[in-house]
């Protein structure tokens, strides 16, 4: 004789929804600046404008944003290398590289893509582990990788928006920017390997 499994009783039912919820509304800033950031990616202008597919599609980028955008502040550690938890444990870095190639293949009108750069360094450095997680060194202070990422960034953004593509000037702006992002990157890392103290 068999007996069926036990149906959850009202308390747990409470507990699990209770769980649900403070997982999708913890770390608030943190899903607002990704949402925002997955969103602008979209062209928000010429979405309202767009066909009801598109408009739900964006609104499908919002949802998966808000669940993207949390920091992981764990140890990297990995259970499984099923796609799905990989992408789970990588989210904070496919949400913002996605929202870059969309922005991209949109081709926003430039004061969005300030707007996109903007929200992109503000994501960057508030989900950053090593500058906010529980996990980074004691007595750092914040401000460098937060200037060293907005160098980067605002390098970045005016090699994109320079008027040089059809000129001999291209290739030589485009290696100083990569140059300059190198640079910055380096520093960054070097930074990390030693943090001061």
């Amino acid at each position: 004789m068999t007996t069926a499994p036990a149906r959850p009783g009202p308390h747990q039912a409470d507990a699990r929804t209770t769980l649900v919820v403070a997982r999708l509304t913890s770390r608030v800033t943190d899903r607002l600046l990704g949402t925002a950031l997955a969103v602008a990616a979209c062209d928000p202008p010429a979405v309202l404008h767009a066909r009801l597919p598109v408009k739900v599609l964006v609104l499908a980028v919002a949802a998966v944003g808000w669940w993207a955008a949390p920091m992981v502040d764990a140890r990297p550690v990995l259970n499984s290398m099923r796609w799905r938890t990989v992408a789970a444990r990588r989210r904070t870095t496919l949400l913002p590289a996605a929202a870059v190639a969309v922005a991209a293949a949109t081709a926003p009108a430039l004061w969005l893509v300030v707007c996109v750069a903007a929200l992109l360094l503000a994501y960057l450095v508030v989900t950053d582990v090593w500058t906010a997680g529980v996990t980074a060194p004691p007595g750092r202070t914040q401000a460098t990788p937060a200037l060293t990422a907005a160098a980067a960034s605002a390098v970045v953004l005016l090699a994109a928006e320079a008027p040089v593509a059809g000129t001999s000037w291209a290739r030589s702006v485009a290696a100083l920017a990569v140059a300059a992002t190198a640079a910055c990157l380096v520093l960054a890392l070097r930074v990390r390997r030693r943090p001061p103290g």
